[in-house]
């Protein structure tokens, strides 16, 4: 479950019998994802994101999820300012969510609600939000919790289906994206999907109709275009970035469940 949910090392179920005295004090440190180098994004936040992430497909061309790239490296996030604040307008809900998260039964039918216990936050002095009163039941603010982790849940299954379609569909393609730093270091981020823009120019006119109509077209450009913030990300980096994210031979499969970009020297 952990290796899963990359920024989660001690996810538990939360009960009043366990946490009926703890509170939460969730601030502006978002050092929990500095070793992440991109987190999974759901096709609802493509608006937001397209402006500042690169937003890939990651995972295998069976099951693969859309995800925003943090950095170059392996265990590496450059959003992160060195105090822990996010650098950057608009923070993805897998991070935002966070130490919260949901578990599913293995039907994918029960959900339950769950906490990172290893989250500074977390304590018994009083800080921050209760989660549970003093009659034991849980407060309001687990309450708005279930709300955005249940919505988290319903765009997570609208991005699947969307991810389905580009599957159907046949338009992505192996990448890789390239940089060279002033210091003679080389690297190259591989493991990941993009569409093809000739097999997105050639699908046939039905089928660009139905993406047009349910938004999902749009959703494609904004990927297309955000392509374009790696530059943005070797700008991090000090370096030099290559003309564009080139096309690369198949690659081995990847962990479907969690983000798979990584990187070569």
């Amino acid at each position: 479950m952990t290796s899963q949910l990359l920024i989660y090392e001690s996810a538990v179920p939360v009960s009043s019998a366990r946490h009926g005295e703890w509170s939460v004090e969730v601030g502006g440190d978002y050092s929990f994802s500095k070793g992440v180098n991109s987190v999974p994004l759901m096709a609802v936040e493509f608006p937001h994101a397209a402006a500042e992430y690169a937003i890939v497909f990651s995972g295998t061309t069976e099951a693969f999820i859309p995800a925003v790239i943090l950095g170059m490296r392996g265990n590496e996030n450059l959003y992160l300012a060195p105090e822990g604040g996010w650098q950057g307008k608009y923070i993805p809900a897998f991070v935002r969510r966070y130490p919260f998260v949901f578990s599913s039964s293995q039907d994918g039918k029960t959900f339950t609600l769950c906490i990172d216990e290893s989250f500074p936050g977390f304590n018994q002095d009083g800080r921050g939000q209760r989660l549970f009163g003093e009659d034991k039941q849980p407060s309001s603010y687990v309450s708005n919790v279930l709300k955005f982790l249940e919505q988290y849940q319903i765009e997570f299954r609208r991005t699947r289906a969307f991810c389905d379609k580009l599957k159907d569909l046949g338009l992505l393609e192996p990448m890789r994206a390239q940089a060279n730093l002033p210091s003679g270091e080389r690297l190259a981020l591989t493991g990941f999907m993009a569409v093809n823009r000739d097999k997105l120019k050639a699908l046939p006119g039905d089928k660009l109709a139905e993406l047009i109509k349910t938004d999902e077209l749009e959703l494609l450009f904004l990927h297309l275009q955000s392509m374009r913030n790696f530059s943005a990300m070797v700008e991090r980096l000090g370096g030099k970035q290559q003309p564009a994210p080139i096309a690369e031979p198949p690659i081995a499969p990847e962990t479907k469940s969690e983000p798979a970009a990584r990187t070569k020297k």
